[in-house]
């Protein structure tokens, strides 16, 4: 499932392609075709990001909610323009928050999961097509290609301005909503580091968990909780935090739930930075490289069931938590 920073990278693209552009839209797959019917030939002028959910505003009031859910990704061809402050789609990586490191900005590193790839952000898949990836390109690459790209499999919704198009496949949720409806949705879902006063979303999180008998990697994947984490980041903020996933929320001390929220704040910049979920600290050069290049060394207990603990050595425990896999340690973990 993709998590919160595939979702702000999307909105930051679609501020970078589509808003204050006139866009056309339609739904080469049916479903959503009275929808795209009526945002077609209207102007973009806002969007936003919350949690896994995007926003994106068109003239008249009128919002388009998308949720890409488990499966759910946009494929973006055409004219791209690449945000030069945050990793671009080949993977080219510049100075990052990651504490310990610092790369060269030439210095490229490629995911061989495509997980950074800014042709296809969502739920990690190979790009389907060509994708310029020079900050100004035209809609015909030097091989002229088609312009419009062709249409490939289950396409919910397609947008387009004169030279850029972004495909939505297999969303949890695509739908038009009003002004009213789309706050009584952000009203629902818990803080996100990235739209809310740090202060007042800090002390709101830290409120909801202490008074949960729930388990806190329960807590954490809940939205209404905290808006953004998944699977990873979950492992990975318990395992930072050295928190048995079953410890109730309200039995977890609070100087560590507030150090859970300033954790998740911190990595959530450096997955929307670098478009990987990079939890690991203090890596040499060349060890940032292989991680940034390889899910693997990327993490300190995620997809390592059965494997050694990195730091005791005690084997990585998998079960199920929340109908999703959980890994952790079960010996630093205490």
């Amino acid at each position: 499932m993709p998590e919160g920073h595939s979702v702000h990278r999307i909105a930051r693209q679609f501020d970078r392609n589509y808003v204050g552009r006139v866009v056309s839209a339609s739904s080469p797959q049916g479903r959503f075709a009275e929808g795209a019917a009526v945002i077609d030939g209207r102007e973009a002028v806002e969007v936003r990001a919350v949690g896994k959910q995007m926003f994106l505003a068109f003239d008249g009031d009128l919002w388009l909610r998308v949720h890409l859910g488990m499966y759910g990704a946009w494929d973006f061809a055409g004219e791209i323009l690449v945000d030069p402050t945050i990793a671009s789609a080949n993977g080219r990586m510049g100075q990052t928050n990651q504490r310990g490191t610092d790369l060269d900005e030439a210095s490229a590193v490629f995911d061989d999961a495509g997980e950074n790839s800014l042709a296809s952000i969502g739920a990690p898949r190979r790009a389907r097509g060509r994708v310029r990836m020079s900050e100004q390109t035209r809609g015909l690459d030097d091989d002229g290609d088609e312009w419009p790209p062709p249409v490939v499999g289950q396409v919910r919704l397609r947008l387009m301005t004169d030279v850029t198009s972004a495909d939505l496949r297999g969303p949890t949720a695509c739908e038009l909503q009003t002004p009213d409806e789309v706050r009584a949705t952000i009203a629902k879902l818990g803080p996100d580091p990235l739209v809310d006063d740090p202060d007042e979303a800090e002390e709101r999180f830290t409120a909801v968990v202490r008074r949960k008998p729930t388990p806190i990697g329960l807590l954490l994947m809940d939205q209404s909780v905290v808006s953004g984490i998944g699977n990873v980041y979950r492992a990975e903020l318990l395992y930072r935090a050295l928190l048995d996933p079953h410890t109730p929320g309200k039995l977890v001390p609070e100087e560590v739930v507030r150090a859970i929220w300033r954790d998740w704040a911190r990595l959530l910049v450096i997955g929307v930075e670098t478009g990987q979920m990079m939890t690991m600290d203090d890596l040499d050069p060349e060890a940032y490289r292989r991680a940034m290049a390889s899910r693997d060394d990327r993490h300190w207990v995620y997809h390592r069931a059965g494997l050694p603990c990195r730091v005791c050595g005690t084997e990585i425990v998998l079960e199920e938590m929340g109908a999703r896999k959980l890994y952790w340690c079960p010996s630093c973990q205490k």
